[in-house]
């Protein structure tokens, strides 16, 4: 028989937005199966008055406090508080940046929310993601070619979450269905400036996905749809039409979104190289 917990109380404060601590905090709750867990969170942290109501709250409801605050005096004040209430209390940056700091030989910035600096790179995201958004399944086909990069692919192969992850890395990526009998968007083949890429999958693959699709839509599942003879002939037609352009195309059988958006910024960096270009990060070398 299970051993039935009780909550506990835990405290998240932050002298930013607080993306980090509840990051780090859900990665450690993660390990704790059965528990349940009372979050208080405390973003903008920014002055004594602040850290003061948070030692209240942190005496009226015990319980351990995580935080990530630059400012030594407020992180010292809120430390020594929790010391006098005999609760735990871990900054869970200083580990890293006095590695860091010590291998680099150099003291850090102590800037708060350094991490979220409005940069160019950042407005890229956002204009990015905004294209993706908005070319997404097939709308606006229009603008096209606009895009860094286009995928075409039968249904179920992912390809709105993986547009999405690219665009968070600044790659504005729009996708269009195959679907067995209607006309692609005209001028598709014509498109001069993004990268088009074709995503197809192993044909009982995409079956058991779409199988399971109209499962959670409750929704009748014996339609051509699902029906190996028909999908093996919608993929088989597919990659015709993607090999008749010359375009590349990646399978997704076995691949996970940053497997497929890995691959496919290899094959976009080489595009980049042949241009001349300078090539970008893959997904696996970017920090959000």
């Amino acid at each position: 028989m299970t051993e039935t917990r009780e909550p506990f109380h835990l405290h998240l404060v932050s002298d930013s937005t607080g993306e980090t601590i509840r990051s780090v905090s859900r990665a450690c709750l993660a390990q704790f199966e059965d528990t349940e867990v009372i979050e208080h969170f405390w973003p903008m942290a920014r002055t004594a008055k602040a850290m003061d109501l948070v030692l209240e709250e942190i005496s009226e409801k015990p319980g351990p406090v995580m935080f990530t605050v630059v400012n030594d005096k407020l992180g010292e004040q809120l430390v020594r508080g929790c010391r006098l209430r005999q609760v735990p209390c871990i900054s869970v940056l200083d580990p890293v940046i006095e590695a860091v700091g010590s291998f680099l030989g150099m003291e850090p910035t102590n800037e708060i929310g350094g991490q979220h600096e409005l940069d160019a790179a950042y407005f890229q995201r956002i204009e990015a993601m905004d294209w993706t958004l908005s070319h997404d399944d097939g709308q606006r086909t229009h603008e096209l070619d606009g895009s860094d990069i286009v995928l075409i692919g039968v249904s179920r192969t992912s390809k709105t979450p993986t547009c999405l992850y690219l665009a968070n890395r600044g790659i504005k990526a729009a996708n269009v269905p195959w679907v067995p009998g209607i006309p692609l968007p005209p001028g598709l083949d014509k498109l001069e400036n993004p990268l088009v890429i074709g995503l197809t999958n192993d044909p009982k693959r995409l079956v058991e996905l779409r199988r399971a699709r109209l499962s959670s839509l409750q929704q009748d599942e014996e339609t051509p749809y699902v029906d190996f003879d028909k999908v093996r002939e919608e993929i088989t037609e597919a990659r015709r039409y993607f090999a008749r352009n010359q375009w590349p195309v990646i399978d997704v059988t076995r691949r996970s979104i940053e497997e497929t958006s890995a691959a496919i910024l290899t094959l976009y960096n080489r595009r980049l190289e042949e241009r001349g270009e300078a090539a970008l990060s893959r997904p696996s070398d970017v920090v959000s």
